[in-house]
């Protein structure tokens, strides 16, 4: 069995800690060796860039190095049955609306992205999920009832899970880690009614769930490519998450997943962290393996740190990491997130988001990331596919500011393949 659950082909490791499949020349990153991974077919795709609401691949990026791009189209446009101001809100066929709860916080920059450009409407598919009939609710009216054990054995009880702590924001510093059991689904939301914050206490991860974990219940012979559980999180905020201790699965400071399907709606990430050196070792926020048949991650109006001092880090991917997976993220925030490793161990790379593996897909959609810093590459992004097949779409967004890095063959603050498309419409990346 390798690190990542059975039928999962293991890292190999360069000289350093440096993933073998990734050697510098030249001053140029030129691939070594390929991971096998599920690919998705180009109808998939398409189908995915339709309703994310994002450009085609006419627009895709023209070549040259370390210079400063603003869309022909311009910067900041509404788009029909958009959302405005950040408030994810949407109206028109296919879409749904996304009222922000987290809107005006107590605590801490809000829940999405506040800017003009936050204009893209939102999927079916990648909207609030229902919670009209619970299977649990976390305590009882008080936030004295709002316990860790209340919130972890409702987690462990699986569906829908809601809270009743009284009508001011509370916290819930979790003394376990709450672990999702595969065989209680297929649908799992948590839903924190704009009120809730969960906190590893700077001790330890807040949620976890793997397909390929024994101990949590092997439920299909195909455990690395299975459709449930299907986790939402919503309206909650995940502070203090910390996955330093963790070995065997390692990155993902607050949220760490693989397999079935995992969205995020109306979230903050504050603070969370994961360790700070080793190659491939990320998610400061989150960190993704698996998704069933390469579908995407959702990620929608939510905020990665935000705010100076908000942020969050790890080795690599210092708001969200992943392999092989695509992710789809709409109307969100990411800024001051660090990669805080370093190349001579593997690390350092992407400040904001890293995306590694083969065949997949990052579509961004009215989104900021601005004053990211990475030590190695990528001070926004770092997206390689190692297969080369993979795409970047970026429109309505704005990538600006981000710090450190090297290695930007298409896009400043963006590291990836020469012959990685890059389609970018109505967005400023400089």
């Amino acid at each position: 069995m390798s690190r990542f659950g059975r039928g999962t082909a293991s890292d190999t490791r360069g000289a350093h800690g440096v993933p073998a499949w990734v050697t510098r020349s030249g001053g140029m990153m030129i691939e070594s060796r390929t991971r096998v991974w599920s690919s998705v077919t180009a109808c998939t795709f398409a189908l995915l860039t339709y309703l994310a609401g994002c450009s085609d691949d006419s627009s895709s990026g023209a070549s040259g190095s370390g210079d400063s791009r603003t869309s022909s189209n311009g910067g900041g446009a509404s788009g029909s049955g958009g959302a405005s101001g950040g408030s994810g809100s949407t109206s028109g066929s296919g879409t749904v609306p996304v009222p922000d709860t987290l809107k005006n916080p107590t605590d801490g920059p809000p829940a999405g992205n506040p800017n003009p450009e936050s204009t893209c409407s939102v999927p079916t598919e990648a909207g609030l999920a229902d919670v009209s009939s619970p299977r649990t609710v976390v305590g009882t009216g008080t936030p004295e009832s709002c316990t860790s054990k209340a919130f972890v054995d409702a987690v462990a009880k699986g569906g829908v899970i809601t809270f009743s702590c009284g009508p001011n924001p509370v916290t819930i510093t979790l003394d376990d880690t709450a672990k999702i059991v595969n065989s209680t689904g297929p649908e799992i939301v948590i839903d924190g009614g704009g009120l809730v914050t969960l906190s590893g206490g700077s001790t330890r991860r807040i949620l976890y769930m793997n397909t390929c974990d024994e101990a949590q219940g092997w439920t299909t012979s195909h455990c690395d490519n299975q459709d449930h559980p299907r986790l939402t999180v919503q309206n909650l905020t995940f502070v203090d998450g910390h996955s330093k201790n963790e070995t065997e699965y390692d990155g993902g400071g607050a949220i760490w997943v693989r397999g079935g399907r995992f969205r995020v709606v109306n979230s903050r990430f504050f603070h969370n962290a994961c360790a700070d050196t080793g190659p491939d070792v990320g998610g400061g926020a989150i960190r993704v393996f698996s998704q069933y048949d390469n579908l995407p991650v959702y990620v929608v109006n939510s905020t990665f740190g935000g705010k100076d001092g908000y942020g969050n880090t790890g080795s690599g991917g210092g708001g969200i990491s992943s392999i092989g997976v695509s992710w789809t993220i709409i109307n969100s925030l990411f800024s001051y997130n660090h990669a805080v490793g370093h190349e001579t161990d593997g690390g350092g790379s992407g400040g904001a988001i890293y995306n590694d593996g083969n065949k997949m897909t990052l579509s961004i959609c009215g989104t900021r990331i601005e004053h990211n810093e990475a030590n190695a590459f990528g001070s926004a992004i770092f997206f390689v596919s190692n297969d080369h097949t993979g795409d970047v779409k970026i429109d309505r967004s704005n990538i600006t500011n981000n710090i450190g890095g090297s290695w930007y063959p298409t896009y400043p603050q963006i590291s990836n393949h020469d012959d990685t498309p890059i389609a970018v419409t109505n967005s400023t990346i400089q």
